[in-house]
């Protein structure tokens, strides 16, 4: 099957081209987030045209050349973008064969190829890749009738060796966006409304545009920056210009305390999700069945959630003959050059986007919305290239938020502790909102909607695919014989949501698998015997059982919290891409009510393993993330603006509270590969949760978990 990827580019000289240097250019059109992709895409590369790993030389997305891959999104990048090169690398390497079958006139099946090199066996004749192709095109399409080569001859996949880019990360010479540096730029700040309904009313910037360094004041509308010959002069004058603004109030946004009461009460639109996919039809109330022993209900909830990128959003923009080109950390730069010449009102091909590695976030931050400023910016002073910085509160109050969510759960037990019914229902806003061309009048970039002639926020509407945003991972992997699971979309967030890493799994998966111990504990069974009772998937089950022999897991008798607890959890990020287990051991400080992570085991399945440092990057990066949003974060507001707006007021997890993490890979080569980047978020805090339980006897069902509702949860229980 000819994967997506490779039906929107099928010429082979979109994806990779031979150097007489000896070198191999492959091209690709997803983003480096920090996730490794660019390494595991060169080794793919490397391993079906048999060359050395240094031989590849990445570029990654841009939208003057390579392929139009859309979005770095949905932990898709090696299922689709990597078995796409591993099909264009395989037609390449047979197109090669052929030449030097014909050059050396022996038969392509009797030749050997060891880095390019080429020789038959017996016989001293050689050429090279790069010899009989060098600096040539293709100029043919992939058409997958090229035999990949057998997992079985991989010298490369699986194995592990060095990232591409370790090196100059360790030792700086990286550039990131943020670095960039252009000859004659100039440095801008932009200076947002206080809050999300507020306009500039007023403005004298006259002296503004006397302070020293300052070249211009560009304010349209409600959308005021400031440029400067260099970075501090800017954010001065920035500081300046917001003290002499005068903004109209903002609408006012909900009472925090009340969030979870009102979203329950909101009136949504709801569909049935069957076998992950939402249904516009109508919904059957839960009928539930008679004659079960216990019936438990629950009720989980998580905030808005940040992706708190560690540096703030930047982008670098210049216009120059009528052509604009701008240098962004996005993860889709195709679909954001539309989006952008529609913001503009410019042709796309008036504009480049290309793609330069900045703050990582896994999801949709601010990077879109940067790239906009910078082009408004670069627009105003054509000719000069113009840098655009966000600062760490531009960041905080005006990135589109991981939604909040209200999931409710009830499930039925017969006499043996079997699940009968299992009913679940998950409230939330929108989980994508990212800027796309919608329509004339309509942007999803905050600059667009401050502008003199203001764009429209787009209206949210609900996605009903296969495990799309609210309903993601909400239908268990377990094997129960009754089930409802419902999705109800509310409409009016008080914020702009979008993308975070994992979207509605992290809260599905932190309640779902709460849950399934709440049910373990009153059917008086051993959590991980419990779900294994539960799971038919052959592969789910090694994993969890991978997990806890790792991890050292024995049954034992309920009770006896003695402030030290361990708690297992489980996904199939999907119940498609990477199956993963956690479990974690923790101590609760009775004095603080701090929980502290001791240790954590996580065992994943990833299908044929590409680059197992990669792999277990993904999944500690994954669990040290989620630990955070579990421990600690959540979006605070005002009846006026948000609250969060550094690292003080929205704290997030430190290096010292990093738990020892072990990860247990378990490979299946010949099986497809299997994205992984958001496979340990849900478990990993419902492991926490469940541990928490272990340790205290309180059960924790609202995010984050921390000291002050462990409190709240003692003084409840007596």
């Amino acid at each position: 099957m000819i994967p997506p990827s490779l039906q929107r580019n099928p010429d082979l000289d979109t994806w990779l081209r031979v150097h007489a240097n000896g070198t191999v250019t492959v091209y690709t059109g997803k983003v480096e987030l920090g996730q490794g992709i660019k390494t595991a895409l060169a080794r793919i590369a490397a391993e079906e045209l048999d060359v050395s790993l240094g031989r590849i030389r990445m570029r990654m997305a841009d939208t003057a050349d390579g392929p139009n891959e859309l979005y770095t999104v949905g932990s898709m990048s090696l299922e689709e973008s990597g078995t796409a090169l591993r099909l264009a690398a395989a037609e390449a390497r047979a197109c090669l064969l052929e030449l030097a079958s014909a050059k050396l006139g022996v038969p392509a099946q009797a030749l050997q190829v060891d880095d390019g090199t080429v020789s038959a066996p017996g016989l001293e004749l050689e050429t090279s890749w790069f010899a009989l192709f060098g600096d040539q095109r293709f100029e043919r399409k992939v058409t997958g009738a090229a035999r990949p080569k057998d997992p079985s001859r991989y010298q490369l996949l699986g194995r592990p060796g060095r990232r591409l880019d370790m090196e100059s990360l360790v030792t700086g010479a990286a550039v990131f966006v943020q670095d960039l540096v252009l000859p004659g730029m100039l440095h801008a700040r932009v200076v947002r409304p206080p809050g999300p309904g507020a306009r500039l009313e007023s403005l004298d910037e006259s002296e503004v545009t006397r302070m020293p360094g300052v070249v211009a004041v560009i304010r349209d509308g409600s959308f005021l920056a400031v440029a400067a010959d260099d970075s501090a002069r800017a954010m001065a004058a920035a500081e300046r210009l917001r003290q002499l603004a005068r903004f109209s109030p903002g609408g006012a946004l909900p009472e925090q305390a009340e969030l979870v009461a009102s979203m329950r009460a909101a009136q949504p639109k709801s569909y049935p999700v069957v076998d992950g996919t939402a249904l516009d039809e109508p919904l059957a109330p839960h009928a539930r069945p008679s004659g079960a022993a216990q019936t438990l209900r629950a009720i989980y909830t998580r905030p808005f959630l940040m992706h708190g990128s560690i540096g703030p959003s930047a982008a670098v923009a210049h216009e120059r003959d009528g052509v604009l080109t701008i240098w962004s950390h996005s993860q889709g730069v195709s679909v954001l050059r539309l989006a952008l010449a529609q913001a503009l009102g410019l042709t796309p091909d008036k504009l480049r986007v290309v793609h330069l590695e900045g703050p990582g976030c896994y999801g949709h931050n601010g990077a879109d919305d940067v790239a906009c400023d910078a082009a408004l910016v670069a627009r105003a002073l054509p000719g000069r290239p113009v840098h655009v910085q966000w600062s760490r509160g531009d960041e905080h109050a005006w990135e589109p938020y991981g939604p909040a969510m209200v999931i409710e759960l009830e499930a039925s037990l017969d006499p043996a502790g079997r699940v009968v019914d299992w009913n679940h229902e998950t409230r939330s806003y929108t989980h994508v909102s990212r800027a796309l061309p919608y329509s004339e009048r309509t942007s999803g970039l905050i600059a667009a909607w401050h502008r003199a002639a203001p764009m429209n926020p787009p209206v949210p509407r609900p996605a009903l695919a296969s495990h799309a945003g609210i309903h993601r991972n909400s239908d268990p992997l377990y094997t129960f014989p009754r089930r409802r699971i419902v999705k109800h979309f509310l409409p009016g967030a008080p914020f702009r949501t979008s993308a975070l890493r994992s979207l509605g799994a992290y809260a599905n998966v932190f309640a779902l698998e709460s849950f399934m111990d709440e049910l373990a504990h009153a059917a008086a069974i051993d959590p991980l015997e419990f779900r294994l009772r539960h799971l038919d998937d052959a592969r789910a089950r090694d994993v969890l059982r991978a997990a806890a022999e790792r991890f050292g897991w024995q049954s034992r008798a309920p009770g006896g919290h003695s402030g030290r607890g361990r708690g297992l959890a489980f996904a199939r990020y999907k119940n498609q891409k990477c199956w993963c287990a956690v479990a974690v051991e923790l101590s609760v400080d009775d004095a603080r009510a701090a929980i502290r992570l001791e240790r954590a085991v996580t065992a994943a399945d990833a299908g044929q393993i590409v680059d197992p440092d990669g792999l277990t990057n993904q999944l500690e990066g994954g669990f040290v993330q989620a630990a955070s949003w579990t421990l600690h974060e959540e979006v605070r507001f005002d009846r006026e603006r948000v609250t969060s707006v550094d690292w003080e007021t929205y704290p997030i997890l430190r290096f010292d509270e990093v738990p020892e993490i072990e990860t247990v890979l378990v490979d299946r080569p010949g099986q497809p590969w299997l994205g992984a980047g958001e496979a340990a978020q849900g478990p990993t805090a419902a492991a926490i949760a469940n541990a928490v339980f272990d340790a205290t006897g309180l059960r924790l069902r609202d995010l984050p978990l921390t000291p002050e509702r462990v409190r709240t949860a003692a003084l409840a229980a007596g």
